[in-house]
C-alpha cells in the first residue's frame, strides 16, 4: 500500500457523507453503512478501512486493462503537463486525430468515421442526432420514429432513456422522446436456461421489428438501436441468428442499424467489439468504458463513411453537423485512449479473454444448483446469475448477495434479481476460480 492509499485508508470516513447526491445507489442505505474505496491496484480495490476487495466486475463495466494500468497512468500524467486543454470547435489537436484513426482501423467494416463524445450516454444521443440528421440532409427527412428494445440500456440521456427500455430508467422522467417505440426483449428462461453461450432458441424474435415497421411505416423509421448484448439489464444474450436478422429487416427498409457497444467493445467478448464477433456490420456504433480503460472519461461513436458524406456537401465554411461538446476529444482523454489501446495490443488483452472464455465458463456454470439460481448465463468475459426473487421483495435478494460478497472480499454488480460478473481482462484463473467459491459461499449464506 502506498503512502496516499495508506494516508485516504487512515482517514476513514470524512464527513456525514450527505453533500454528495450519489447515482444510481440506495443512499440511504450507503449512508448508514458506507463503502468506501480509496486506492485501486490490478484486480483489487482498497477500501477506507484496508480490506482487498476483488473487483469482478471491471469498475463499472470499463477497466478491462486492469487498475493502476502503468502506460495509462503515465500517459494522463505526461499529457497533462504538456498540453491540458484544446477547443475542439473549429480546431483540434494531433492526438485527436491519430487516436480517431486508429480506432477507425480497429473497428468492423467501413465505420472509418470517428464523433468523439465523454460517456456512453453522449454516445447514444449523438449517434441518435447523427441517424436523424442523416436522413435530413438526404432529403428523406419524414424517418424521424426510433426503434429500442425493452430491457435496453442507452445511457440516461433523454435520448437514451426515451429507447431504453429498463422501467426505474424511464418512468419518473415524464413523457420522453415522441416517436419511439420498442422491441419485445430476448430473455426467456422457459427456452434458454442454463445455457452456454448464446442461445439457440429465439432468433424469430428480431421478426419483433418487421412487425413494429409495418405498423409504422418503414419510410417513417429513422433508426434501430440494440446492444449487442444486454448489459444493465443483466446479461441477456442474443439468440444465434438474431441480430444478422435484425441487419436483414434494416437494409431491407433502408433503416440505420445502431449497435451500442459501450459495454461489449474493447475486447469483453475476445474481439475489439461485438460487431466482430457476431459478424455483423452496424451503421452507427457507440463505444465509451474499455475506451480509456475508465481512466478519464471518453466515448466515441463510430460512422460509415457514407453517412459522414452525406453530411460533406454546401459550402466548405459552413459548419455541417451542428452537434458536439466542450471536451470533445479532450486531450487527456485521448492520451488515456491511445494507452490503452497500446496496452490492449502489447499485453494480447482481446486474445487473453477469448482464451480465458471457456475457463470463464465452466466456473460460472458450476455453481449451477446452488440455492436461489435459476439460470446462469456467459459469452466471452462476461456472465449472470440469475435468483428467484424473494416473494413481496423484489431485487432484495441480489442486493444481499452484493453485501454478503462485498464482506467477503468481493465486488459484484447486481441488477434486480441478476448477480452480473465482468471482471478486467487481466483476470488470472485462480482468480476466477476464487471469484465462485466466495459466490458460492454467498449463494449458500442467502435466505
Amino acid at each position: 500500500m502506498d503512502d496516499a492509499v495508506a494516508a485516504a485508508t487512515r482517514q476513514g470516513v470524512p464527513n456525514d457523507l450527505e453533500a454528495f447526491w450519489m447515482p444510481f445507489t440506495a443512499n440511504r442505505q450507503f449512508k448508514a453503512a458506507p463503502r468506501l474505496i480509496v486506492g485501486a491496484d490490478g484486480m483489487y480495490y482498497t477500501t477506507h478501512d484496508g480490506r482487498q476487495v476483488m473487483d469482478a466486475v471491471a469498475g463499472l463495466w470499463c477497466v478491462n486493462c486492469g487498475h493502476g494500468a502503468p502506460r495509462i497512468t503515465k500517459a494522463i500524467q505526461a499529457q497533462a503537463a504538456t498540453l491540458d486543454y484544446s477547443p475542439a470547435f473549429q480546431m483540434g489537436h494531433p492526438r485527436a486525430f491519430d487516436l480517431a484513426s486508429r480506432l477507425a482501423d480497429l473497428a468492423p467494416g467501413d465505420l472509418d468515421h470517428v464523433f468523439f463524445t465523454n460517456s456512453g450516454s453522449e454516445s447514444v444521443d449523438t449517434a441518435l442526432k447523427i441517424a436523424l440528421a442523416y436522413h435530413k440532409v438526404r432529403g428523406d427527412g419524414g424517418r424521424t420514429r426510433l426503434i429500442g428494445r425493452e430491457k435496453g440500456y442507452h445511457g440516461v440521456g433523454f435520448g437514451g432513456i426515451s429507447v431504453g427500455g429498463i422501467v426505474n430508467n424511464r418512468k419518473f422522467f415524464g413523457s420522453l422522446l415522441a416517436g419511439v417505440d420498442h422491441m419485445r426483449h430476448t430473455h426467456d428462461l422457459e427456452h434458454n436456461a442454463f445455457t452456454r453461450g448464446v442461445p439457440e432458441w429465439g432468433a424469430h424474435l428480431a421478426d419483433d421489428l418487421e412487425r413494429i415497421v409495418q405498423l409504422h411505416g418503414p419510410d417513417t423509421v429513422a433508426a434501430v438501436i440494440v446492444e449487442p448484448f444486454a448489459g444493465s439489464a443483466g446479461v441477456i444474450l442474443p439468440p444465434k441468428g438474431y441480430l444478422q436478422r435484425l441487419r436483414e429487416i434494416c437494409d431491407r427498409h433502408g433503416i440505420l442499424l445502431i449497435f451500442d457497444e459501450v459495454i461489449s467493445g474493447f475486447g469483453r467478448l475476445g474481439t475489439p467489439f461485438a460487431g466482430h464477433y457476431f459478424d455483423v456490420i452496424p451503421d452507427l456504433m457507440t463505444t465509451a468504458k474499455g475506451l480509456t480503460n475508465g481512466a478519464v472519461p471518453m466515448g466515441a461513436v463510430f460512422a460509415r463513411k457514407e453517412i459522414y458524406d452525406a453530411f460533406m456537401h454546401g459550402p466548405e465554411h459552413v459548419i455541417e453537423l451542428f452537434h458536439g461538446y466542450t471536451y470533445s476529444a479532450h486531450p487527456l482523454a485521448c492520451a488515456a485512449a491511445h494507452a490503452a489501446l497500446d496496452t490492449y495490443a502489447e499485453e494480447g488483452l482481446f486474445q487473453r479473454c477469448a482464451d480465458m472464455a471457456p475457463h470463464w465458463e465452466d466456473a460460472l456454470h458450476g455453481l449451477k444448483g446452488l440455492p436461489h439460481v435459476i439460470d446462469i448465463r456467459n459469452l466471452g468475459l462476461v456472465g449472470a446469475i440469475e435468483l428467484e426473487p424473494r416473494p413481496g421483495e423484489p431485487g432484495k435478494r441480489a442486493f444481499e448477495a452484493f453485501l454478503k460478497a462485498y464482506d467477503r472480499g468481493l465486488m459484484i454488480r447486481t441488477t434486480g434479481d441478476i448477480i452480473a460478473l465482468t471482471p478486467p481482462l487481466i483476470v488470472e484463473k485462480a482468480e476466477i476460480d476464487q471469484m465462485m467459491e466466495t459466490l458460492a459461499e454467498v449463494l449458500k449464506d442467502l435466505a
